[in-house]
């Protein structure tokens, strides 16, 4: 198959989910009333719009979290391989763990730890 029967085929796979798509909407008689098309939110009407600000203290915890969710992405395969690996294995993830720490430091100083 070359580069542009295949290209036509998935073009013609994306017309072919669009239409049915339409026409399952017009079919089926989307309902236009306001309490069913209302976004669900345990029963009450959303105080504020759904892409208003978020305080930046949550940008700091975003990043706490990305850092401890990065870190068990490096570690799970260390703890596979580090018996083969030795002692600089060891070493490496203690000062890898060093920088965590440092900036769990640095989170804890700026208040990203607090709740209150």
């Amino acid at each position: 198959m070359s580069g542009y029967a295949a290209l036509l085929v998935a073009g013609g796979v994306g017309a072919a989910v669009i239409a049915a798509l339409y026409t399952l909407a017009v079919v089926g008689g989307l309902d236009a009333q306001p309490l069913r098309v209302a976004p669900f939110q345990s029963g009450q009407w959303p105080a504020e719009h759904a892409v208003s600000r978020f305080h930046a203290r949550w940008y700091a915890v975003a990043v706490l979290f990305l850092a401890f969710d990065i870190e068990m992405l490096f570690m799970y395969p260390w703890a596979l391989v580090v018996a083969e690996a030795g002692t600089g294995a060891v070493v490496e993830m203690f000062a890898f763990l060093a920088v965590l720490l440092v900036g769990v430091g640095y989170a804890r100083r700026e208040g990203a730890l607090r709740w209150a």
